[in-house]
């Protein structure tokens, strides 16, 4: 992944992550693909977007949730 291509700008989104040079969000890239969208599709509809920038995308998501966080997901089935 090329460092610097996903960033964060107050400015731009209200400062959630973005692919640097658009404001194509991180968050609308992971609901596209969790929708069953495939990167094809999703470079389609975003043409100034790179497969190196979708697949940057998905490595900010999986460092962001390595962090010491608690998600509650709902109530645990016993």
């Amino acid at each position: 992944m090329r460092t610097g291509l996903i960033q964060s700008d107050p400015a731009i989104m209200m400062g959630k992550p973005v692919v640097a040079g658009t404001r194509v969000t991180v968050e609308l890239i992971l609901e596209k693909l969790a929708a069953g969208e495939t990167v094809e599709q999703i470079l389609q509809a975003h043409p100034r977007l790179t497969e190196e920038a979708v697949r940057a995308a998905l490595a900010f998501a999986s460092e962001a949730l390595r962090a010491d966080v608690i998600y509650p997901i709902g109530e645990a089935r016993k």
